[in-house]
């Protein structure tokens, strides 16, 4: 009975050529790659923007009109702290809010992987 479900389920899948699930497998996985690269750059620019904002908190604490320079898109302008903190905080909660996404993404595309390396019985070496 188990194997006529499971060959039910194969003649679903749409006939590809070995070289056709070559390419997707292999697409598939490019697909991972750049999402956990981006995953980890934008890791890597929230942890920059609390070192900045850790810094920032204790000028705000004691001298809040201090001014400082930010460089927004490609310009460096000049502001006050008390200025510049909550659009940093913003910037890292919009950042943090885009890396989950990112990551169910991730999880997404690699339990589609999962499930395609198992439809087309993808073994690797």
């Amino acid at each position: 009975m188990a194997s006529s479900s499971s060959s039910k389920a194969k003649a679903k899948l749409p006939s590809l050529t070995s070289q056709e699930i070559q390419q997707n497998f292999v697409r598939m996985q490019n697909d991972l790659q750049a999402l956990a690269g981006k995953i980890g750059e934008l890791e890597q620019e929230a942890d920059e923007h609390t070192l900045v904002l850790n810094t920032l908190n204790e000028a705000l604490a004691e001298e809040p009109d201090r001014k400082c320079f930010r460089l927004i898109g490609g310009v460096l302008v000049e502001r006050t702290v008390k200025d510049v903190v909550p659009a940093l905080q913003t910037n890292r909660d919009g950042i943090r809010k885009a890396v989950a996404s990112l990551a169910e993404q991730y999880k997404t595309k690699e339990q589609d992987l999962d499930s395609f390396k198992k439809d087309y019985d993808i073994r690797l070496a």
